[in-house]
């Protein structure tokens, strides 16, 4: 049943998207896809943004669907902070048992964090879903975020091959993936 609806939603993300190139507009329609779709409690973009009065960056939040967030992660931190270190989605089963988890809101119990990345390979947004409930998350979600996340990057940062690499946390293992 999630592969079907996967399959689906991909393939409204792709009509959506045709054509625009704004970066905003995309997010904004891909997250509303995906909580619509999927029913998952939060969804959203946060995008890699210079830090107000420093030279370092930092993740803003962007466009999405659900309640208030926060708004500012810095790089390193929580599981946004943390996929966006390491360049690699990260699927976290319990976010209680995540190091450093930042905890917007006490109802997130489950969240996947995939990168999205410019032509030049830089990670330049994460899309950030959570979930009430404990393990929501698998490979099933991994993949298809995945591939949607690379739609991002080709329409509105196009002709970079990305190789997604992941952590899960419930087993520890990492691993790549080509798209």
């Amino acid at each position: 049943m999630k592969h079907e609806k996967y399959q689906l939603l991909t393939e409204q993300i792709k009509a959506l998207i045709e054509g625009e190139t704004n970066e905003v507009a995309v997010m904004a329609n891909i997250a509303a896809a995906i909580h619509e779709t999927m029913g998952f409690w939060w969804t959203g973009f946060y995008r890699v943004m210079p830090k107000v009065g420093s030279d370092e960056k930092e993740l803003v939040l962007g466009p999405f669907q659900g309640p208030v967030a926060c708004m500012h992660i810095p790089f390193g931190r929580g599981v946004c902070g943390t996929a966006w270190e390491r360049r690699a989605t990260i699927v976290v089963p319990d976010v209680e048992q995540f190091p450093g988890h930042i905890a917007c809101s006490s109802l997130s119990r489950s969240e996947i964090v995939v990168p999205v990345f410019s032509t030049a390979g830089e990670v330049v947004a994460v899309l950030d879903i959570d979930s009430k409930e404990l393990a929501t998350f698998d490979d099933t979600d991994r993949q298809y975020l995945e591939t949607i996340c690379q739609l991002v990057s080709n329409i509105v940062l196009p002709h970079h091959h990305i190789e997604y690499h992941h952590q899960d946390e419930a087993n520890g293992k990492a691993d790549g993936a080509e798209i």
